[in-house]
């Protein structure tokens, strides 16, 4: 037993004295050098000017170019309903017969007290003929003459007025035939056979539309439409041409409106419950696809922008507060930060106001990985990468504009 109790000690000291000299022998070498980080590998893309053409969004209903609301203008029982509810219908096409019985009766009553009147003129002119041969000679008297010629011409006036009587009544009787004003699709009735009408009511009998072709009006904000003429005036923005009209469409799924518009006018008053001001354009609608109070969204062209900046969207980030920023490969090849002012995102980029010039280099991708100072590796940023599509090749329709 004293024995293995020795030989346990003496093999702990033997141990303890390895580590102590291990631990010496570690301490008296040298420390290798840290090895420094290479360059960080970032994607960049080169600004280039270029020419845009600006164009805003604007919300929008569609209304009818023209409406007209049927309302009958003599009164009466209506006899017969001669349209189909939601039919197309022609200006001057019959949409109601009103009982007719007792304009035809008062037509009959006036044409014949025009006979009579017209039957009563010819005797009447014929004996003042004769006597004003009479009072030539002295054959009758001065007053009996004026009677005369005072009575021929009071049937002439009764023959007037009773053109004038049998005109009123035969435009009455046409009244009883209640036609379309405008041509366009006709709503739903509101009174049926047999109701009781009466003249200039309040209720209108149907409403008929016109939609082809259709009003889109929009709206647009004083504050944009002031920037959009300060741009205009200060050569930032240039018109447009005939094009500048041109007006698109989209609808509420998201769909583009085949047809193009026109932009007609703008209101002269600005609302000042919304602080806003209308536009109204004019759009084709032979298929009726669009409908009175749909709302749309129009694209409207503002002008052309000749030297405009775009950038990637993913190539700008933004600071605590939310202002956004973008970082540059600047001299030696070194990261710089650049504060921006953005106007708007033009698909899939951003359209710089202020904050780069042309020939600089943004990065584009690998911005997590840098820092102002940040010593960096240029590779392209490629088509995929603007895409974001990944490693497929994506075939795409551009337009290369110039300088």
């Amino acid at each position: 037993m004293r024995y293995m109790q020795v030989t346990n000690k003496t093999g702990t000291i033997t141990l303890m004295g390895i580590l102590i000299v291990g631990l010496m022998m570690t301490g008296c070498e040298k420390k290798a050098p840290a090895q420094k980080p290479g360059p960080v590998e970032v994607s960049v893309v080169m600004v280039q000017p270029q020419r845009v053409m600006l164009t805003t969004e604007l919300p929008g209903r569609t209304s009818p170019y023209l409406i007209a609301e049927v309302r009958p203008q003599v009164g009466g029982i209506i006899q017969k309903r001669l349209f189909t509810e939601g039919a197309i219908v022609k200006a001057g096409e019959v949409l109601y017969q009103i009982d007719p019985s007792t304009y035809q009766a008062s037509f009959d009553s006036a044409r014949a007290a025009l006979a009579r009147s017209e039957a009563n003129v010819v005797p009447a002119r014929l004996k003042a003929e004769r006597y004003k041969e009479l009072i030539a000679i002295k054959a009758v008297s001065q007053q009996e003459y004026d009677e005369i010629v005072a009575a021929s011409k009071q049937a002439e006036a009764d023959v007037t007025a009773n053109k004038a009587s049998a005109e009123t009544a035969r435009i009455n009787l046409a009244y009883t035939r209640v036609v379309a004003p405008i041509t366009g699709r006709i709503g739903r009735s509101s009174v049926t056979t047999g109701a009781l009408v009466t003249a200039n009511q309040s209720t209108a009998l149907a409403t008929i539309q016109q939609l082809d072709p259709i009003y889109v009006d929009v709206t647009q904000s004083s504050t944009d439409l002031l920037r959009m003429e300060q741009a205009m005036a200060s050569g930032q923005l240039k018109k447009a041409g005939a094009n500048q009209t041109k007006v698109k469409l989209l609808l509420e799924d998201g769909t583009t409106y085949p047809s193009a518009g026109t932009l007609k006018f703008s209101e002269v008053t600005v609302d000042q419950t919304t602080g806003s001001v209308t536009l109204r354009t004019v759009f084709p609608n032979p298929k009726n696809i669009l409908l009175p109070g749909m709302f749309v969204r129009a694209v409207v062209s503002e002008g052309v922008k000749e030297k405009a900046i775009l950038i990637p969207q993913q190539a700008v980030s933004r600071d605590p507060k939310g202002n956004p920023l973008a970082y540059v490969v600047g001299a030696e090849s070194k990261v710089e930060q650049r504060m921006l002012i953005l106007d708007r995102a033009i698909g899939n980029q951003w359209l710089v106001t202020s904050g780069l010039a042309a020939g600089d280099r943004v990065i584009a991708e690998g911005m997590q990985k840098v820092r102002p100072g940040t010593d960096v590796k240029e590779v392209p940023f490629t088509e995929e990468q603007k895409l974001g599509t990944g490693t497929e090749p994506v075939k795409t329709n551009t337009t290369t504009t110039k300088k």
